[in-house]
């Protein structure tokens, strides 16, 4: 069996570190040059306008579809999404015509991320682990609290609804690890409600707390839909992120495939970010 060595110190503690719902969607935005708007003016517009539209047109779907039976929860989940922030992922433009004139008119398409304002202080996904109509979230934790040389580290996963995951391990020195999926285990899609076991019997790895020491991060990103793909490499029963930045691992995760619906409704995918911080006492 193969051993992955991590940074840790003698006697370590996890806890979570942050946590995050929320939904991917495309949206379009308009808006027409005029006598008393520039063209940067109307292009801000245009794409503020496309905002407005992708959190309305989430607000509306997390209302329909949430069937949470507790209803004061139901009217947090709803009002978080209501008063939303959103932030662009990718954005595509064009004028009527170039260079524009007055009347002419910027169309916008954007992916967009709409984030709901949750109270930071509550434990989103123990709320909402057991019910599969709610926006996706996904309990990560571990076999222990605290850890000492030589211990095995086990990583536990369950979603309240099927999904894709994700989980990396930034070691001190800002190295990223991608633990799953992983050469010998290349699917990564799960059934909501059951608790899956990283690493399990078919990976060839495992987590051992071993020198050198440091202060490290788990992170898991999930999404109801394929994640966006990562620039890595095999080093051997895992792979290493070829970047060193959690941001751009962030946005690269975020990078999913928004598919048309079969009612031809423009697509909404959700999406979960989690880390655990290894802390060191």
């Amino acid at each position: 069996m193969k051993k992955i060595i991590f940074l840790f110190v003698l006697t370590l503690f996890i806890k979570s570190l942050f946590a995050s719902t929320s939904v991917i969607t495309e949206s379009y935005g308009y808006a027409c040059l005029s006598e008393d708007r520039t063209k940067r003016q109307a292009e801000e517009m245009a794409i503020n306008d496309a905002k407005r539209n992708a959190a309305e047109k989430v607000s509306t779907k997390i209302k329909s579809q949430t069937l949470v039976e507790d209803l004061k929860l139901k009217n947090d989940i709803v009002e978080s999404f209501a008063s939303s922030n959103v932030k662009v992922i990718e954005q595509e433009g064009n004028w009527d015509k170039e260079p524009p004139a007055i009347g002419d008119c910027y169309k916008v398409r954007i992916k967009a991320e709409v984030i709901p304002a949750f109270d930071k202080d509550k434990s989103i996904e123990n709320l909402l682990i057991n019910d599969p109509s709610a926006p996706l979230v996904v309990n990560i934790f571990t076999n222990k609290k605290v850890y000492k040389v030589n211990d095995t580290v086990k990583i536990y996963i369950q979603g309240n609804k099927p999904f894709y995951a994700k989980i990396f391990y930034k070691d001190s020195t800002g190295q990223i690890l991608q633990i799953l999926p992983n050469p010998y285990r290349s699917d990564y899609h799960f059934e909501g409600g059951v608790i899956y076991e990283v690493p399990s019997a078919r990976d060839r790895f495992e987590l051992k707390i071993e020198p050198p020491f440091g202060e490290d991060e788990i992170i898991l990103y999930a999404s109801t839909t394929e994640l966006g793909k990562i620039d890595t490499e095999s080093v051997g029963a895992i792979y290493k992120v070829k970047t060193t930045s959690k941001d751009d691992l962030s946005l690269s995760t975020r990078g999913i495939s928004l598919k048309p619906k079969t009612d031809n409704t423009q697509p909404i995918e959700e999406f979960f970010e989690k880390s655990l911080k290894v802390n060191v006492r």
